[in-house]
């Protein structure tokens, strides 16, 4: 039986005293992408800063692989394997492209082969950041951040990454690109967890859709299962699907 590489049952969340999160489950696998739907507010990023341990649960439990995360720090999770690309390209805008990715490589930084084999493969992913590597980050264009926002990650080499909403503000254009790098992600054998509001944006790449609806998983498909009705009555009134 294979094991999920990342495996999330039954969590909550909370900010303080507000309940955000009251019941999400899911698995990621190697060499596949689930994605989490769901409208603005639903509980998808959430749900992403609890799995990279920047908020802890009230309730459930977390694995990575065989072991059990939901007691690891943030800063321990990369190495652990788990990285996320956070929402809004939160990069170092002041550092240059190859002090973001060593920044990113902190969990090697003892290991000057395994970072120069890791940067490498970042610049054979984003060929235009090695062109660009000694540019300041905040200089370069909306989607050349995003590139260095997941190279970051990458340069901790997970086994799962975690995108929030990689699409937002980019052109379509670029929208495409990322979801082609989502594509060569997995093929390389990496679990990715996609987050999206829009379901033509996941359409391309995903093999395990969750759609996540007031704080709850509410409806899960294979890709080969996927009906667009039900996401989309979901969308409009919060009606769940029946048996």
């Amino acid at each position: 039986m294979t094991v999920a590489a990342l495996s999330v049952s039954s969590i909550g969340v909370s900010y303080g005293d507000v309940q955000a999160v009251w019941d999400v489950s899911f698995e990621a696998y190697a060499g596949s992408t689930t994605a989490l739907l769901g409208r603005n507010g639903s509980g998808k990023t959430t749900t992403l800063l609890a799995v990279a341990g920047m908020l802890p649960l009230t309730a459930g439990r977390i694995t990575l692989g065989e072991h059990s995360a939901e007691n690891l720090p943030a800063h321990q999770r990369p190495a652990a394997g788990v990285a996320l690309v956070a929402e809004n390209r939160r990069i170092f805008r002041r550092r240059t492209v190859d002090q973001n990715l060593r920044l990113g490589g902190w969990p090697h930084r003892g290991d000057r082969r395994r970072l120069a084999e890791l940067t490498e493969r970042c610049f054979t992913l984003f060929p235009v950041l090695r062109d660009r590597r000694s540019t300041e980050a905040g200089e370069l264009s909306g989607g050349q951040q995003q590139m260095v926002a997941i190279a970051q990650a990458l340069m901790a080499d997970p086994k799962v990454l975690l995108l929030d909403e990689p699409s937002a503000g980019l052109a379509p254009i670029i929208v495409e690109q990322m979801l082609t790098t989502v594509s060569t992600l997995t093929a390389d054998g990496l679990a990715v967890v996609l987050v999206e509001q829009q379901l033509e944006n996941v359409l391309p790449v995903f093999d395990r859709l969750v759609v996540i609806d007031q704080g709850r998983a509410v409806h899960a498909a294979d890709a080969t299962d996927v009906d667009e009705d039900v996401i989309r009555r979901i969308y409009l009134d919060g009606s769940l699907p029946t048996a």
